[in-house]
């Protein structure tokens, strides 16, 4: 099959989505746990946001309490609200965001943080398969999980208004 390592070095949309219809679905039990994340870069409008914003991955405590937007570093970690961060926008821009953000900018999510959960895990059919997806309380959003190994998912964010799912990694802590 194809590494998270080789997915990392990017690779084209029509490649990753087939690697992800090619993986087994994984259950919302299955996946509990605190994940560090990656981006799969595949030209997608929001490849590298990620990446510069300091995003660290997902925390998922059980089926009703899920964080899905992890920032920081082991240690010190903050939880965000996901309604404050413009994605819908972002992908409408495309590549006309800038790939950087200020510096201190990362302090800026602090703003955002919250402790209160922002998501739920739901088995939901995507792509033909049902299996584990992250549900967002507030942004017509649904993350879709596939197994890559024992502690690797793949990761396909399903935004309305993309055309195609924003793809990433994630590695069990």
């Amino acid at each position: 099959m194809v590494s998270g390592a080789e997915l990392k070095a990017g690779v084209d949309p029509v490649r990753a989505a087939a690697v992800f219809d090619a993986l087994e679905p994984v259950t919302a039990e299955q996946i509990l746990g605190r994940w560090h994340g990656s981006e799969v870069p595949t030209g997608h409008p929001l490849d590298g946001l990620l990446d510069v914003s300091g995003w660290y991955g997902k925390e998922f405590v059980d089926t009703e309490t899920v964080h899905p937007l992890l920032f920081g570093r082991p240690g010190a970690l903050w939880a965000v609200n996901p309604k404050l961060m413009p994605l819908g926008l972002l992908n409408r821009l495309g590549t006309r965001f800038p790939r950087w953000l200020p510096p201190g900018g990362t302090a800026l999510f602090r703003l955002a943080a919250t402790g209160s959960p922002r998501a739920r895990l739901r088995e939901v059919e995507f792509r033909g398969r049902v299996g584990a997806a992250m549900v967002y309380d507030d942004l017509p959003i649904i993350d879709h999980f596939r197994r890559l190994d024992d502690d690797a998912l793949l990761g396909a964010m399903d935004l309305r208004g993309s055309r195609s799912p924003y793809f990433f990694l994630l590695e069990r802590d």
